[in-house]
């Protein structure tokens, strides 16, 4: 959670940066909801959209 936030951080404003941060913020909820597996998904798509 840490290193993709910080990813996230150090990206480029952009599209990627713009999708990646959404991605990021429904893995937030996720984990808030102790959905884990729904978090990883959508940390795996964040680091992807960032890719």
């Amino acid at each position: 959670m840490t290193s993709v936030k910080a990813a996230c951080d150090k990206a480029p404003a952009g599209p990627k940066k713009d999708t990646a941060l959404k991605h990021f913020r429904a893995a937030e909820k996720a984990q808030t909801a102790k959905n884990h597996t729904q978090m990883n998904k959508e940390l795996g798509a964040a680091k992807l959209a960032l890719g």
